[in-house]
């Protein structure tokens, strides 16, 4: 009966930037779970590419960062295809610069990529789920939400507002039978973090400040995820949840 609590099936899930990594994890978890996953992106060949890989997979791309061209995206699929009943705010990007060197059009791109999308695909969904009464949100927030690190502070900032963000979500839209939540993954081996899983210097850094003693794996993720979509977290609202192998909880 409580393993009934997971169980997506008969519920759709739009995922952003979905194509690869983190994102195209969470996907194949959930569509494993049993829902109807819906991928996006910018590049449709990327897309298609990732659909092959997860059976039933619809695809629907749009640029998050284009709020207008977010709206009609998704009023379009919900009147021609049906409910999003699980958003999943995924899409991002990272930018590394010392600050005093950091580039402005750089920071522009960041807070464009990694808290617009999550206003306005959060808001676009969000619109259509207060009319059902029920819906999921679920934000990737990152270790950075908490912590900082030398040459990446406009990215810290931005995922500090995603994490402040999705409690704002909570509160907005609780009251509407919403639940707004946000996984803040530690350090992954992801194409993001390509650069520094290639660099022994770092990977012993990380190895050493983690207390799991190593890099996570994307599909550590899918719990969590599943967790946040599902009904076994109808009381949950406005939570970070840090899958980080315990580096914020040590020194």
């Amino acid at each position: 009966m409580a393993l009934e609590l997971f169980n997506l099936k008969s519920r759709r899930a739009l995922v952003t930037g979905s194509s690869q990594g983190i994102g195209f994890a969470l996907a194949r978890g959930l569509a494993d779970a049993g829902a109807e996953v819906v991928l996006n992106g910018r590049d449709r060949d990327k897309l298609t590419e990732a659909a092959e890989r997860i059976g039933g997979a619809r695809q629907l791309a749009f640029d998050a960062t284009d709020h207008e061209a977010v709206r009609s995206a998704v009023d379009g699929f919900e009147a021609e295809v049906g409910p999003i009943d699980i958003l999943v705010n995924n899409a991002g990007m990272q930018h590394r610069t010392p600050l005093e060197d950091f580039p402005a059009d750089a920071f522009e791109r960041l807070l464009r990529t990694n808290i617009s999308t999550v206003f306005n695909v959060g808001q676009a969904v969000a619109r259509h789920m207060i009319k059902r009464g029920a819906g999921k949100i679920i934000n990737i927030a990152s270790v950075q939400t908490a912590l900082a690190r030398p040459s990446i502070a406009p990215y810290t900032a931005t995922k500090g507002a995603v994490g402040n963000l999705t409690k704002g979500m909570a509160t907005d839209w609780a009251k509407y039978g919403l639940q707004c939540n946000a996984i803040a993954p530690g350090y992954f081996d992801t194409p993001l973090n390509a650069a520094l899983v290639a660099d022994p210097d770092f990977s012993a850094w990380l190895e050493k400040r983690t207390p799991a003693g190593r890099w996570g794996k994307v599909e550590e993720l899918v719990g969590a995820c599943i967790f946040l979509a599902s009904d076994a977290s109808s009381f949950v609202n406005g939570h970070v949840l840090y899958v980080d192998g315990g580096i914020t909880a040590s020194l």
